[in-house]
């Protein structure tokens, strides 16, 4: 009994002091009218200044949540008296963290506060906490969307921040907020490029991104300038034949608007991103370097897109969760730029600890990158694989087989017969699949191949693979006037078994009876009648529906029908033979690297990558307005004062003379800060906003530029003048084939107006050449981008200077001869023979001179002859249909070629560093004739003049697997300095560098198409085996030079 009062005090409406009364009766409304009171007098204490009171207001507060009542009311009060003091504490640790938690509180009632808070942190004094800012920008979007303008505000001011730790973490807001909004990205670009090597990984990534986005709408497509040429081309000549009747005027238009787009010239700010981007393929992290490759995939001109293969085969190292992303995207780039991943082919190889899923997709890459050369290689790797235990990996090596054989017909027959062999497989799931790929080879060229069907028809007995059982039925049905006697004798085995077959196999027995009682009635009639009857009756549907269909064809009834009539042609109608395709042919669409890349599907939040604008929007978008001009004129005045001293012991104009008239090689220059190289204009802008930032930050990136640079120059004194002109130029990471086009109209036009102007123009490119011989983790300079090709310097090489060199070099004076003037090996060769050309008969010669449209193509001259009683009308060459990489720039046309007459034209071929054969047609008025051109190796390279010391450093770093060294029986014929140096360079187009032993001759040279260096030794010693070596990280292209040279050294 003494628990009821107890019971009753505790519940009782008695309190004690400093409790809120309640009333005994919940009905009463005692408890909403005190609470209400309450609450408003907790809120007032809670908004007082003395800190007594808010303690007690917090002590009542807790035991009404204690008591279970609703204090949701008093959360703003609540929060704002205990975030905003931490916010306002004297340790940025804890004002950061105060703001993390109140960003982190999910309720609505609490944005203005929150806000109020993110504007302060802006300002605040702390990166730290500026950073944290920036982080809870996006979460209260997410919570509140309508406060984005005021966001925005925000994310604009963060924007100009200049240190690395907020870099990162605003753009992040960016995107997530507002990444529509490019305009705040414009004043901040050329910041946010030269910081990006600072800034933290995470926040490179997102940079990297969104600068991708941004570059795709603010510069014109490298690429456009190729794409153009092919496109007005085509034009042109289908345009003159058309426009003959309306005069010649039409025609000078369309000439004169051809020119007009052909010029594209690369925009400094996105040469810019390009530079500052290329060294974070060094990166550790593998998300950095899978960024920066898509921004060069994306962006870059073709030739310099190759520079990311090495990085991404060095993350085929890593975790096999990074092997998987970065094979995705290799998979990919693959199909599009399968030249630049060829050298690296044996990285691809498989290994047996591989999981399923990395094999399959090493086995994709390396079916992409299978051309004629490799194929030999390939297929043996696949002979290796089928023979895993790894079921799914072996019928993805069948399938790839019949991939390669489908792309390169020369090995067809051979794929073929090896995929006939694996039908004796004791393994049933290898002997299916091979049936299914023979079954879509045999469709190419089925009329060869009667006795492979044959065999085929009598695997139906053992495999139960329910696919390949259909593959054979198709098979023998579609193509059963071979095998005349077999398809009825399936067709009765079949029916037997009819009721107990899968549906799949079902549907091609319906399929076959058809086919053979069209073709075959006499001895097919009543068994197909049999098997359309048991369909008729069937569980599935289809089989069913299908069955009456085909009874409807080829049975028809008394009445008939209008189809029954065409039942031959609709079942036997010729089918074209299947393509084989790579599942990632259509990737590319989506931005590599993203999850929608991997997932080949758009992911929520995906942003498209934007297609590049026809014209260039206004670059001075990017300009930044610096008061400071004093110090930037004393800075320019400085550069002024230096340019006499280079440009005297360089020989050259140097990077500020041509600041006026040439803003690209402005920059260009390694010697200015990259900011510098924004438009020409703003050159001046840019070195202050590096000024700035060197002041708050003290980066110092232009000191250690300029430091770098003034090394460079040190060591460039001791180079003699007549080696700076005559050299090739080893160009830096902010090299493009653009910016060379650029380079060399202003020198032309300097030509003109100065004669000796192109001594002093020459040098640049070798100024910058040291800058790719810098030690790097991944040696990633040792891939050149050809943009300014090795070509040109040779042809304009004075007499005084041909003396100077042969001065310099202790040799014989064959070196300038050789350097100067090469004479091919090959001759001419015949590329269409009379009769075949029905009296046209066509030669052509490998001129080693450079090919004016486009320095990457190798240049050859076509000579034609008439030895026909008629004149040949309108010569030219037709639409080309090349492998991937190889490209052809077409000599105009030859309107007539009268009876003995003959004409000469000179037409450019890139051959993608690969002796791959460029097939075309040469078309005239009436006929077109299929010819092809193959180039000896020694045709794909351009020589290179180096000095003894550079090209040792050079073979330093190609070694191993990049160097090929054979031995040779030297003739007594060929033991003179003439000899050698005649014969090598008549099968090489190479470049003799000096040597100071007398038995020893270098030779060296760079590869058209990718710039790769490619340096040729040969140790003569007077007694024994002279020893041959080649460095190049071609290495198909080495091992082909050694055997060419080797043969023409003992011949």
């Amino acid at each position: 009994m003494s628990a009821a009062p107890a019971y009753s005090e505790d519940k009782g409406g008695s309190a004690g002091p400093g409790e809120p009364e309640y009333g005994h009766d919940p009905a009463s409304g005692g408890i909403f009218s005190s609470d209400y009171k309450r609450h408003d007098d907790l809120k007032e204490m809670l908004d007082t200044n003395k800190d007594s009171l808010k303690l007690e207001a917090m002590k009542r507060i807790v035991a009404m949540i204690a008591r279970g009542k609703n204090a949701s009311d008093l959360f703003p009060a609540v929060v704002k008296n205990v975030a905003c003091k931490n916010i306002e504490d004297p340790n940025q640790l804890i004002r950061a963290s105060a703001l993390r938690v109140l960003s982190s509180i999910r309720v609505p009632i609490i944005v203005p506060i929150m806000m109020l808070a993110i504007k302060e942190a802006a300002s605040d004094m702390s990166p730290y906490v500026r950073k944290t800012a920036a982080h809870a920008i996006p979460k209260l979007y997410s919570l509140d969307s309508d406060q984005k303008d005021q966001l925005i505000e925000v994310i604009e001011k963060l924007l100009a921040d200049k240190t690395t730790l907020v870099a990162g973490s605003v753009v992040m807001a960016f995107e997530e907020v507002c990444p529509e909004r490019i305009d705040l990205i414009h004043k901040n670009y050329r910041k946010l490029c030269n910081l990006l090597i600072d800034v933290e990984e995470w926040g490179q990534v997102v940079i990297i991104s969104m600068l991708t986005r941004y570059a795709r709408t603010q510069f014109l497509s490298p690429t456009q300038n190729e794409s153009l040429l092919e496109e007005n081309a085509e034009k042109a000549f289908y345009g003159s034949e058309e426009d003959e009747a309306k005069g010649a005027g039409s025609e000078e238009t369309a000439a004169a608007a051809l020119p007009a787009r052909k010029p594209y010239i690369m925009d400094p700010d996105h040469r810019l991103l390009l530079r500052n981007t290329k060294p974070l393929l060094q990166s550790r992290s593998a998300a950095v370097v899978m960024a920066v490759a898509q921004l060069y995939f994306h962006l870059a001109p073709k030739a310099e897109v190759g520079v990311i293969a090495k990085a991404l085969v060095r993350l085929l190292r890593s975790h096999s969760e990074v092997q998987y992303v970065v094979l995705q995207n290799v998979a990919t780039m693959s199909i599009k730029r399968r030249g630049m991943f060829e050298p690296y082919l044996k990285s691809f190889y498989i290994r047996s600890t591989d999981p399923t899923q990395i094999k399959i997709l090493k086995l994709e890459v390396l079916t992409n990158l299978a051309n004629e050369t490799n194929i030999p290689t390939v297929l043996r790797e696949f002979q290796t694989y089928i023979r895993s235990m790894d079921k799914d990996f072996v019928a993805a090596t069948i399938q790839a087989i019949g991939r390669c054989a489908t792309n390169i017909g020369r090995v067809r027959d051979t794929c073929l017969n090896g995929l006939v062999q694996l039908l004796s497989n004791r393994d049933e799931l290898v002997v299916a699949e091979s049936v299914v790929v023979i079954k879509k080879l045999l469709q190419m060229q089925p009329a060869q191949h009667g006795e492979i069907i044959k065999h085929l028809a009598k695997l139906t007995d053992n495999i139960q693979v329910p696919m390949a059982r259909a593959s054979i039925l198709w098979l023998i049905g579609e193509y059963c006037e071979h095998v005349p006697r077999i398809a009825p004798d399936v067709l009765r085995k079949m029916a037997k078994s009819f009721t107990a077959e899968e549906d799949i196999v079902k549907l091609q027995v319906i399929n076959l009876a058809a086919k053979l009682y069209l073709t075959n009635s006499k001895q097919t009639k009543l068994l197909t009648q049999y098997v359309l009857s048991l369909a008729k009756y069937d569980q599935n549907y289809d089989i069913r529906d299908r069955a009456r269909f085909t009874r409807q064809l080829i049975v028809p009834s008394e009445q008939g029908g209008a189809l029954s009539r065409h039942a031959k042609k609709l079942f036997l109608a010729p089918k074209p033979a299947p393509v084989l395709e790579s599942s990632f042919k259509d990737r590319d669409h989506f931005q590599l690297g993203s999850l929608s890349h991997l997932l080949n599907a758009k992911a929520t939040g995906y942003q498209e990558l934007p297609d590049w604008p026809e014209e260039a929007p206004d670059p001075s978008v990017r300009n930044v307005e610096v008061p400071e001009w004093t110090k930037c004129s004393n800075r320019e005045k400085r550069k002024e004062k230096e340019k006499p001293f280079y440009s005297d012991s360089e020989g050259e104009s140097g990077p500020t003379e041509s600041a006026d008239s040439d803003p690209e090689s402005e920059s260009e220059s390694d010697s200015k800060s990259s900011s510098e190289s924004g438009s020409g204009e703003s050159s001046s802008e840019s070195d202050n906003e590096d000024q700035d930032e060197d002041e708050e930050k003290g980066r110092g990136s232009e000191s250690e530029q300029s430091e770098e640079d003034g090394k460079r120059k040190t060591k460039k004194k001791k180079v003699p003048e007549g080696k700076g002109e005559a050299s090739f130029s080893d160009e830096d990471s902010d090299s493009s084939s653009s910016t060379s086009e650029s380079e060399m109209t202003s020198e032309s036009e300097e030509e003109q107006l100065e004669p000796a102007s192109w001594r002093r123009k020459t040098p640049p490119s070798s100024k910058r050449a040291p800058a790719t011989k810098e030690i790097s983790l991944l040696d990633l300079e040792d891939f050149t981008p050809p943009s300014v090709q090795p070509v040109s310097p040779p042809a304009i090489v004075s007499t005084s200077l041909a003396a100077d060199l042969e001065g310099l070099t202790l040799t014989d004076s064959t070196l300038v001869p050789s350097l100067l003037s090469p004479v091919s090996r090959v001759g001419r060769q015949e590329l269409l023979h009379r009769v075949a050309g029905e009296g046209l008969v066509v030669d052509y010669t490998f001129s080693r001179q450079p090919f004016s449209g486009d320095p990457h193509m190798v240049s050859v001259h076509i000579h034609f002859s008439n030895s026909s009683d008629t004149p040949i009308k309108g010569l030219h060459v037709g639409t080309p249909k090349l492998p991937a990489g190889i490209s052809i720039q077409e000599f105009p046309e030859i309107e007539s070629l009268a009876p003995g007459e003959s004409a000469t034209a000179v037409m450019g071929i890139n051959f993608c560093d690969s002796t791959q054969a460029a097939n075309f047609q040469l078309c005239t008025q009436t006929r077109q004739f299929y010819v092809s051109i193959q180039p000896p190796v020694g045709e794909l390279m351009a020589p290179v003049f180096m000095s003894e010391n550079e090209f040792k450093k050079e073979q330093g770093k190609l070694m191993g697997m990049n160097e090929i060294t054979e031995k040779l029986m030297l003739p007594d014929a060929c033991r003179s300095d003439h000899i050698v140096v005649q014969k090598v360079t008549a099968t090489a187009n190479l470049g003799r560098v000096p040597c100071g032993t007398s038995d020893e001759y270098r030779f060296a040279g760079r590869t058209l198409t990718s710039g790769s260096l490619v340096l040729l030794t040969l140790d003569a010693r007077p007694a024994g085996a002279a020893q041959l070596t080649v460095n190049s990280e071609k290495m198909v292209i080495g091992t082909m030079l050694v055997k060419d040279v080797i043969q023409a050294l003992t011949q």
